[in-house]
C-alpha cells in the first residue's frame, strides 16, 4: 500500500493534556504521544497536511449537555487541559483547529480544509478510540473519505471498548494499520 502525501492527511483527536491520561488503554500515554510524534514528523517533513484536533469550551455552556442515562462529568476544567501535548504541539506546520463536540466534523472547518488540498484519505488516531475517533470516523466515511485507523495511536478509558472499536466498527469504515506500518506507506 502507498499514500499519495498530497491526498492523505494525518488527523489526530484530541492529544491534549486533560485528556490523554485518562484515555490511553492499552498504551501509555507516553507511547501514544511518542509515536504520534513520529507520524506528525513524517507527514510535515514530506510535505503532508497535519491536523491537531482539540476539544475545549470557552464557558462550559456550549459543550454538549444533552439528558442520558449515564452521569455527566461537569468537571472544572483546570489551566492549560486543552492544551494539544507539547511533544506535538511544537512542531511547526501543522493546523490546530476546536471542536466543541465530540466529532471532529461537525460545525467545524475541517472538510472543508481536506477539500480545498484535494485530501481524499485520512490517517487517524488519538484519545478515545470509541468517543472522539469513533465519531470523527463515522462522519469521515459519511463524507465519503478514505481511512487509515492507526491503532497504536489511539487509547480508550478501558482496554475492551478500544478494542471492540478497533474489531467491529472500524474495519467497516477504513483499514487498520499500526504507525510503523503508515510511515513505510509514506
Amino acid at each position: 500500500m502507498n499514500l499519495q502525501i498530497n491526498k492523505t492527511a494525518l488527523v489526530l483527536i484530541d492529544l491534549q493534556n486533560g485528556i490523554i491520561g485518562r484515555n490511553s488503554l492499552p498504551y501509555t500515554p507516553e507511547a501514544i504521544v511518542e509515536r504520534s510524534r513520529g507520524l506528525v514528523q513524517t507527514f510535515v517533513t514530506k510535505g503532508g497536511f497535519v491536523v491537531l484536533v482539540r476539544v475545549s469550551t470557552l464557558d462550559g455552556k456550549d459543550m454538549l449537555n444533552p439528558a442520558t442515562d449515564m452521569e455527566q462529568n461537569n468537571m472544572a476544567y483546570p489551566e492549560g487541559w486543552d492544551f494539544i501535548v507539547p511533544e506535538i504541539a511544537g512542531i511547526d506546520g501543522t493546523y490546530t483547529m476546536t471542536k466543541r463536540q465530540w466529532g471532529a466534523f461537525h460545525v467545524t472547518d475541517l472538510d472543508l480544509q481536506l477539500r480545498r488540498r484535494g485530501i481524499d484519505t485520512i490517517v487517524l488516531g488519538g484519545v478515545s478510540t470509541g468517543i472522539g475517533v469513533d465519531t470523527t470516523a463515522r462522519e469521515a466515511f459519511q463524507l465519503g473519505y478514505n481511512q487509515i485507523f492507526v491503532e497504536d495511536v489511539m487509547g480508550a478509558a478501558t482496554k475492551e471498548m478500544h478494542a471492540y472499536t478497533c474489531q467491529t466498527i472500524f474495519p467497516r469504515l477504513g483499514k487498520i494499520r499500526s504507525s510503523a506500518e503508515v510511515i513505510s506507506y509514506l
